[in-house]
């Protein structure tokens, strides 16, 4: 019992000199592998921003580990013409550095925007920074949007009632905009739709695009009055990219549409209609003096009901779909310009289809109709389409391609029906199965590739391209006079004899 007492003083001493055990949850961690998690993976800043104002956005920052780990670094790139600010641990500003995060544990990060939407300010829509996180080496983003002007915002919105989307101010779709199977939505003269990447105008009721507008005397391409569907994208570099958004898609259940005076561009699919089973009466698309250029997409995979289906870009896709199309251009689509299939009657008068593109090594026809698709993997049964097609021009870049396409034209050539057209094509020449070349067709003219319209990619005159006539065009005063239309697409009176294609040649 002597020795009890020294005993226990010596290992209290002992006992002093041991570090103290952390809890594992603060136990720091170098591990490269020690990454983060966050609760969004895009911050954003969807308020319509009237006046100079400061709203804040939460972001949760995870740490899964059960290790602690320290963020090295929290910064913001603040690119040009935004102001975003962090508060983190109550401390506010741009950067936060050595910020320690404890096992299994979370840290509150609040993002503050404050952006000052000048009346008449031609800045982009969208404002885009990006959120850095530094961990043990590891780079980490999180995306900030924000969008910089008064605006309609339509951010996975379902329209279940008659709206009409007016032009005061511009619309930006996030996602979707979803037009209801009972349901109209009506886009008054002047409006500006500006989708996000990847967005769609999805159409189940009807869709009227100017539906009443009247102009008087000539127009300019720029004309107010145009509606306009493009990206949210307004920087210069953006101006004419294709494929920056997924497009106007019509479902099965939709019914007559109307689609005027309007300029669509930069998207994956111009206007396209999906009813795969073939379900009647098939959607209707009525399309007048209207522009659609620049379209792009890969092959993208749909689902729909339990089918699957794979469909290329198309400014003007319709998959068991009716298409009436007058004054129209459609031009530089980086796969085809019109894709018929399964079905469908289709009449085009007076259209300029010129598909010129510069971006992609382009291996489809311009213009192709077919009558079955595979859905699942498998053949649907044909359906024969029709097509009525007058004072219209299909041309394209593609030397080596064909750029008019029938798939099993053969067995529904007497649905066909082209007259007074420009048409680049070796397979339906004079001695075509279709014999093309009857009707007043022009096919393969010398003087096409040179003179048949002002300014393409491959013969610029300036910055723009311009599809109207050139005034040694093969297309000038070779129509046929219809009853009407008896305007171009810019209003200009049809002469007599009118010329082919959407653009009337003024008179020097």
């Amino acid at each position: 019992m002597r020795f009890l007492l020294p005993l226990l003083l010596l290992l209290s001493a002992v006992t002093v000199l041991l570090p103290g055990c952390e809890p594992k949850e603060d136990l720091l961690t170098t591990d490269g592998s020690a990454r983060l998690e966050f609760s969004l993976d895009t911050v954003k800043f969807d308020t319509v921003f009237v006046t100079i104002g400061t709203v804040s956005k939460r972001l949760w920052v995870y740490n899964r580990n059960p290790q602690a780990v320290k963020v090295s670094e929290i910064s913001l790139q603040n690119q040009p013409g935004i102001t975003y600010s962090l508060l983190i641990n109550g401390d506010a500003g741009s950067v936060a550095r050595d910020v320690e995060i404890r096992g299994k544990d979370s840290l509150l990060v609040l993002v503050r925007a404050t952006i000052d939407p000048t009346p008449g300010d031609l800045k982009p829509f969208l404002l885009v920074d990006d959120l850095r996180f530094r961990t043990n080496g590891n780079d980490q983003q999180v995306k900030i949007v924000s969008y910089g002007q008064n605006a309609y915002f339509h951010n996975r919105e379902e329209i279940t009632k008659d709206a009409v989307w007016k032009a005061d101010k511009p619309h930006v779709i996030y996602d979707y905009a979803l037009v209801d199977s009972a349901v109209t939505l009506t886009i008054e003269p002047g409006a500006r739709i500006y989708s996000h990447a990847g967005a769609a105008l999805l159409v189940g009721g009807q869709l009227l695009v100017n539906p009443a507008y009247q102009p008087t005397g000539e127009l300019k391409p720029d004309n107010r009055n145009f509606v306009r569907f493009q990206g949210d994208r307004r920087e210069a570099m953006y101006a004419d990219t294709p494929g920056q958004w997924a497009g106007i898609w019509f479902l099965s259940s939709s019914r007559n549409n109307v689609v005027r005076y309007a300029d669509i561009k930069n998207s994956a699919f111009g206007l396209l209609v999906i009813n795969p089973r073939a379900l009647r009466p098939f959607p209707s698309v009525r399309v007048e003096n209207t522009t659609i250029q620049n379209i792009s997409s890969a092959k993208q995979a749909f689902t729909n009901a339990g089918l699957a289906i794979g469909l290329e870009g198309a400014a003007i896709l319709g998959l068991s779909a009716d298409f009436t199309v007058r004054n129209t251009l459609l031009a530089n689509c980086e796969q085809y310009a019109v894709y018929g299939v399964q079905g469908g009657i289709y009449q085009f008068d007076y259209c300029t289809i010129a598909n010129y593109t510069t971006q992609a090594n382009r291996q489809t026809p311009t213009f192709l109709l077919a009558d079955a698709i595979e859905v699942n993997g498998q053949a649907r049964p044909a359906i024969a389409p029709r097509l009525t097609m007058r004072n219209s021009i299909v041309w394209g870049n593609a030397r080596d391609m064909e750029e008019l396409s029938f798939v099993n034209g053969e067995q529904y050539a007497g649905s066909i029906s082209i007259s007074t057209s420009v048409l680049r094509t070796k397979k339906y020449d004079n001695t075509g199965a279709l014999g093309q070349a009857k009707n007043g067709n022009i096919l393969n003219p010398v003087e096409g590739p040179t003179y048949l319209f002002r300014s393409t990619p491959y013969r610029p005159r300036g910055k723009t391209f311009d599809y109207q006539l050139d005034t040694l065009s093969p297309a000038s005063n070779r129509a046929a006079a219809l009853p009407s239309p008896t305007t171009d697409l810019l209003n200009r009176p049809r002469l007599s004899p009118p010329d082919i294609g959407a653009y009337e040649r003024k008179n020097p």
